[in-house]
């Protein structure tokens, strides 16, 4: 399980000493959304280098308050801290949804997959599962997936709710049986 409020203070320790107390007020006072936005611009504007994994963990937090939209690009910006990774955020602006769910996973068949977040150890794949609706894609998935390449088969599947969980099975170990 994850204490939120922990990697929300981890967060929030990576800027300067006024900026870090204004994202952990924003936590303090439930206001998630805009604490995201002054974080993100916050990184940006002191140039604060990232690893990708702290990069992958906010845009987890930002998914789970329905803010990862509003943030993808401006924390895509942040610089990053060069150093070797075991995840690394693929979405962008450019991504397109992988081909054919239903060899993936029959249980994905008919909705949008999304790459998202890559295991870099292993090669496994995280994605979000969309439904397409007739203006694009909904704004909320409906799964998760850790898939076990881009072409799958899909490892694990998780509910709307899981996003936090998702990213833990991501990077666990496996047995090298499984990998």
């Amino acid at each position: 399980m994850t204490d939120e409020a922990e990697v929300w203070n981890r967060f929030a320790s990576l800027l300067p000493t006024a900026k870090a107390q204004e994202v952990r007020d924003c936590w303090d006072i439930g206001e998630q959304e805009a604490g995201l936005d002054l974080l993100v611009g916050a990184l940006l504007e002191h140039q604060v280098p990232l690893s990708e994994t702290i990069r992958a963990e906010i845009s987890v937090v930002a998914e789970t308050w329905s803010e990862r939209h509003a943030i993808s690009s401006r924390l895509l910006e942040c610089p990053g801290d060069g150093l070797p990774t075991t995840v690394e955020l693929i979405e962008g602006p450019d991504t397109v949804p992988l081909s054919d769910p239903s060899l993936i996973d029959p249980k994905l068949a008919g909705f949008l997959l999304i790459p998202w977040i890559r295991c870099t150890t292993s090669g496994r794949l995280l994605i979000r599962a969309h439904v397409e609706e007739p203006w694009g894609m909904s704004f909320i998935p409906e799964h998760y997936a850790v898939l076990a390449s881009e072409q799958g088969p899909s490892l694990r599947l998780f509910e709307s709710s899981a996003a936090w969980e998702a990213l833990q099975e991501l990077v666990q170990k496996r047995p090298a049986a499984e990998a």
